[in-house]
């Protein structure tokens, strides 16, 4: 959606997307706040996270639920909640809850249990029979004595893929200073670099949620990068960015 012409502006993916896509991060939007939300950003917004273990509290969850699903968004809980599921031996409630919500969209994650590689890919199983699978990979980065390299970010991906994932999440956490960063921020460039040597780019989704790491996927990616834990004001600011309209990015795209 543009409002006049303009030329040399990169073509962008169109909801909905199978990649090129804007993960927001609500981590307590209420409904009116949704609404307002989706009434400027919704052409740009294709996944909606409902961050950690918001939902648990969240007042009106269902008709906030239902706001995001009427507009085509789909919505999904954070990866904190199946796991605070999984640990109390709850497994089956959490399949209830998807269905009682109609949530279609399910991520899968072990960044605070302790679980194996192989119980995780089998949750990944159980859980891609009900729905899109979004696995996310990197979150025990964030014990910086136990960095995990880059051969082992691939082999999870793709055995977390083989397992059913429909995308892998790579982590960075609301702050953006574990698992693809290091602690200031910065991207561990030649990690990025790696993994794509051996998973597509489509099938990641990036948590980016500061703006220099926006940029750099950008660069490297292109306008379609996948990205996620975008602040929901944030939405329109990162859709000019993707298209070489604000001073970070303007003349990515100038002359291609």
């Amino acid at each position: 959606m543009n409002n006049f012409n303009l030329q040399q502006i990169p073509e962008r993916t169109v909801r909905p997307r199978a990649h090129g896509l804007t993960m927001i991060n609500d981590k307590g939007l209420s409904s009116t706040e949704a609404k307002n939300l989706l009434s400027v950003a919704y052409p740009y917004v294709d996944m909606v996270k409902l961050a950690f273990g918001t939902s648990f509290v969240t007042p009106d969850l269902h008709d906030k639920i239902t706001i995001y699903q009427d507009a085509g968004v789909p919505v999904y809980f954070g990866g904190l909640l199946f796991e605070a599921f999984v640990i109390r031996n709850q497994f089956a409630d959490y399949v209830r809850l998807l269905e009682e919500y109609k949530i279609p969209y399910i991520e899968v994650s072990d960044g605070s249990i302790d679980i194996s590689h192989e119980e995780k890919c089998g949750y990944i199983e159980k859980l891609s029979k009900y729905g899109v699978v979004l696995s996310e990979v990197g979150s025990k980065d964030k014990d910086r004595e136990h960095i995990t390299p880059p051969y082992q970010w691939i082999r999870l991906m793709k055995s977390e893929m083989e397992a059913g994932a429909s995308y892998i999440v790579a982590e960075a956490r609301e702050t953006g200073t574990v698992g693809l960063y290091r602690n200031s921020g910065e991207v561990r460039e030649g990690l990025v670099q790696e993994i794509l040597t051996k998973v597509a780019a489509e099938k990641i989704i990036w948590e980016a949620p500061q703006k220099d790491q926006q940029l750099y996927f950008l660069k490297l990616i292109g306008a379609n990068a996948n990205l996620g834990n975008i602040a929901p004001h944030e939405v329109i600011a990162l859709e000019s960015m993707r298209i070489g309209l604000r001073g970070d990015s303007f003349h990515l795209f100038l002359g291609k």
